[in-house]
């Protein structure tokens, strides 16, 4: 376990992302600062895909990184497109992604968060996930990042895209992997 006061390494160039992270881990005793690491987008499960982004980062850093993965998953689909949503996200907007699942009935899906965390160059890379289960509506709400306008969460009647961010942070797939992440690093 690491020490109180830490600062974490994130990679990312998604500044969306970064301002989540820090909302979500603000006033504990973890940081964050970005570093922008272009690394390649691997194929395979979430939890796979994850643990090789966070060893390609700790090559290209030489030391400690924090890296994300996140997946939308559309269960009529079997968990598609998953891990690949920001390429179907950037080509078909959140109107095309609510679009995919004409003719079927199930609209259901869940939005699944990993982040990886690994000291540094033979050491062990740690996961921590968090999902959230919800359904593929359509998009409501700021179009300012990625799917949120066409995922409901359960137990909701407003998109992430319509939350006040204080209510995602808390009950999003992100904010359940990050609190994961606190516990780990003996925050919470």
């Amino acid at each position: 376990m690491a020490t109180a006061g830490k600062t974490l390494r994130f990679v990312t160039g998604n500044a969306n992302k970064l301002r989540e992270v820090k909302a979500i881990l603000n006033g504990g005793k973890l940081t964050v600062e970005s570093i922008d690491v272009d690394l390649p987008e691997y194929q395979g499960t979430p939890e796979e895909i994850a643990r090789r982004k966070c060893l390609d980062a700790v090559d290209h850093v030489k030391g400690a990184v924090l890296v994300e993965d996140t997946a939308l998953c559309f269960n009529a689909f079997g968990g598609l497109p998953g891990p690949y949503i920001k390429w179907f996200q950037k080509n078909l907007k959140p109107e095309g992604l609510h679009r995919m699942l004409v003719g079927f009935e199930d609209k259901t899906g869940y939005a699944l968060c990993t982040f990886a965390y690994c000291e540094g160059p033979g050491k062990d890379v740690q996961l921590f996930v968090g999902r959230c289960d919800g359904k593929i509506v359509e998009p409501r709400g700021d179009n300012e990042f990625g799917w949120d306008p066409c995922f409901q969460p359960d137990g909701f009647d407003e998109t992430y895209a319509e939350m006040d961010a204080s209510v995602k942070n808390k009950i999003s797939h992100r904010g359940k992997a990050l609190e994961a992440l606190k516990k780990y690093f003996g925050d919470h």
